[in-house]
């Protein structure tokens, strides 16, 4: 497949304008030197800046022609036609083979399997469980000891090591795996809040072989899920309009339930969406 240079060039501006939306009031802030304690997150700890997310890149294997400016970019290769250029996934094999593996396995391994639904969020909880100070300089909506009771009065089931390696020590042996980094591909499972997060992490480490439209369909579900990640969470997030999901209650275990299957059902189309702008196959090859 081939894009001419007026069909890339527009699809480029209407990505640069969607990802410029997205970020304005992150921009906005940092340029004012303020934080924030939900959306920084995306940004920290991805790892992934604004002028990163709004460059666009056609995905793997799709020719740009007369684009003599992107010759010599990152997996580029040279296309069929003069001047034009191509993601190339066999390069980025060959350059980053560990790298290619850990995103296909992860992919295929979380899809294969069925979604989780009982765990609540309440890895938030126990990432301050018992800590005589809290991650956050946000106060804990329910107090210290009624934190501390919540956590004690249910079952922990994390299966995402990214949040499990977080926990205070004493919440580590309450939750029912002992999770490792090694052992992450085993366990990661698509009802999983991070699962479905780290999908715009594995987006941008595919870089140019990832069409842009998903990238930024991979970080509004990141956006999305962060938001209830951290309406589930412990802390008071009033004074930022945040309200919370009780999830120490029925209601709202029920609320964070539904809201955690529409994610995944979102995340289980991505999946399949970035294997396919990637290496053309859908999820369920091996």
């Amino acid at each position: 497949m081939a894009l001419s240079r007026a069909e890339w060039h527009l699809r480029e501006i209407a990505h640069q304008e969607r990802a410029d939306a997205l970020t304005a009031d992150h921009r906005a802030r940092s340029q004012r030197g303020e934080k924030h304690p939900v959306w920084d997150f995306l940004f920290t700890y991805y790892s992934y800046k604004p002028a990163q997310l709004r460059r666009w890149h056609p995905g793997a294997g799709v020719e740009l022609e007369d684009a003599p400016e992107r010759t010599g970019w990152r997996w580029y290769s040279p296309g069929a036609a003069a001047g034009g250029v191509v993601p190339d996934a066999a390069s980025f094999a060959r350059e980053k083979a560990d790298l290619a593996g850990l995103v296909e396995r992860m992919l295929r391994r979380t899809a294969s399997r069925p979604g989780q639904f009982g765990c609540f969020g309440l890895h938030e909880w126990a990432m301050v469980y018992q800590a005589d100070e809290l991650r956050h300089s946000v106060p804990l909506r329910l107090g210290k000891a009624g934190t501390d009771a919540v956590v004690e009065n249910h079952d922990l089931r994390c299966t995402h090591f990214d949040a499990f390696r977080f926990f205070t020590p004493e919440a580590v042996p309450r939750n029912r795996t002992a999770l490792t980094r090694e052992d992450q591909p085993l366990f990661e499972q698509p009802g999983c809040l991070h699962a479905g997060m780290d999908l715009y992490k594995w987006a941008t480490k595919l870089g140019p072989l990832v069409r842009g439209e998903l990238l930024l369909d991979a970080f509004e579900l990141a956006r999305d899920i962060r938001l209830l990640d951290m309406e589930a969470a412990p802390y008071d997030l009033s004074p930022w309009g945040v309200t919370p999901v009780p999830i120490e209650t029925a209601e709202g275990k029920a609320e964070y339930v539904r809201r955690q299957r529409v994610f995944a059902d979102r995340g289980a189309a991505l999946r399949t969406a970035l294997l396919e702008s990637w290496l053309g196959t859908p999820v369920s090859a091996t």
